[in-house]
């Protein structure tokens, strides 16, 4: 089977590479892909502000069916023909970070071994991957390919999710409606909070509600942080979850914490700039302030788990599906301002 990539080339440019492929060994599988998100990540790279070697191959939200399986894989649990959400973060498990449990945060990551005939990158945008058997999380015959994509982003969501302890009753604040947004707003309550979602865009407001948000506020419309606290009673938000990239947000979203609260910052800041904090309003207020970034295992489980039983329901969250032969056109769309995720599917 020839493995083909929608590779990016140069800033901007996508093309359909013929690459070799790699014989199976140990306990690798080639999964024919159905359906790749393209989540910022490859948005950042293909406009050049995330820096790879070219040609690469990005991609990391895959869904698809097994193909082929290495000489030691089990057969007892996997066979051809059988549906996944594959699961694409590289992790050594030899460093210190991955020895004491935290795999989402391998020191070796960003080094993810390249596969002789393959591309750097982590190599979802093609029309077949090759990945170890612990990979592959088994999707139902009644879960489409497209929303199975979507494992890995809700992933991360649950770690975000997990990370801040949400209970029963706590005043969750979600910044920005994006698809992070929306997936913290289902997600946090489904753990019993009140949510509200601050976000400009009166559509994600609605789509907010749809998806569960008690309360929705326009922040350009007041002084979002007297508003939080006074939706909060005067105390403010047990937990804040700022899913924006924008810096200046940052020391907002702190400022609506309550006492002994948390504020995540879930999103990446772009561009990474100092942000004013006063220190002394941390200690008195004891604040917590903790990043949540790429899932352990035990979350893409979580979350395949979400999708298989039907207790989140990602459709709103899919803006388009492409074919694969128009990955450039999906690429140029993703990118568009307000998008939720593009899919290039087979």
């Amino acid at each position: 089977m020839e493995i083909i990539s929608a590779a990016v080339t140069e800033v901007g440019r996508i093309e359909l590479l013929k690459l070799e492929t790699p014989e199976l060994c140990g306990r690798e599988v080639l999964v024919k892909v159905h359906a790749v998100a393209l989540c910022t990540l490859e948005q950042r790279v293909f406009k050049g502000e995330v820096r790879m070697p070219y040609p690469c191959c990005a991609g990391h939200e895959v869904s698809g069916e097994i193909a082929e399986l290495g000489p030691a894989v089990d057969t007892k649990v996997w066979k051809r023909g059988d549906r996944v959400a594959v699961r694409l973060l590289y992790s050594c498990g030899e460093c210190h970070e991955c020895r004491s449990g935290r795999t989402n945060m391998c020191g070796k990551a960003q080094r993810k071994p390249v596969r002789n005939g393959l591309l750097p990158g982590p190599g979802g945008c093609c029309n077949y991957v090759i990945v170890n058997s612990d990979a592959l999380f088994s999707i139902p015959d009644d879960l489409n390919y497209e929303k199975a994509a979507l494992t890995e982003p809700l992933s991360c969501v649950v770690h975000s999710i997990n990370r801040a302890g949400v209970n029963l009753a706590d005043d969750v604040v979600v910044i920005g409606g994006g698809i992070m947004g929306q997936l913290h707003v289902m997600l946090a309550r489904m753990r019993g909070a009140r949510v509200i979602l601050s976000e400009m865009n009166p559509g994600r407001r609605e789509l907010a509600l749809k998806h569960g948000a008690d309360v929705v506020v326009d922040p350009s419309q007041c002084n979002i942080v007297e508003k939080i606290r006074e939706i909060c009673g005067g105390r403010g938000a047990d937990v804040v979850f700022n899913t924006t990239p924008v810096p200046q947000v940052f020391a907002q979203a702190v400022q609506m914490v309550a006492r002994h609260g948390t504020m995540v910052q879930y999103s990446s800041l772009h561009p990474d700039v100092p942000v004013e904090l006063r220190p002394q309003y941390i200690h008195n207020n004891e604040i917590n302030i903790i990043g949540s970034i790429s899932p352990m295992v035990q979350d893409f489980y979580t979350a395949n788990m979400l999708l298989s039983k039907h207790l989140v329901d990602v459709s709103d969250l899919i803006e388009e599906t492409l074919p694969f032969n128009e990955a450039q056109k999906a690429y140029e769309h993703s990118v568009m301002p307000g998008k939720f995720r593009v899919i290039i599917s087979d």
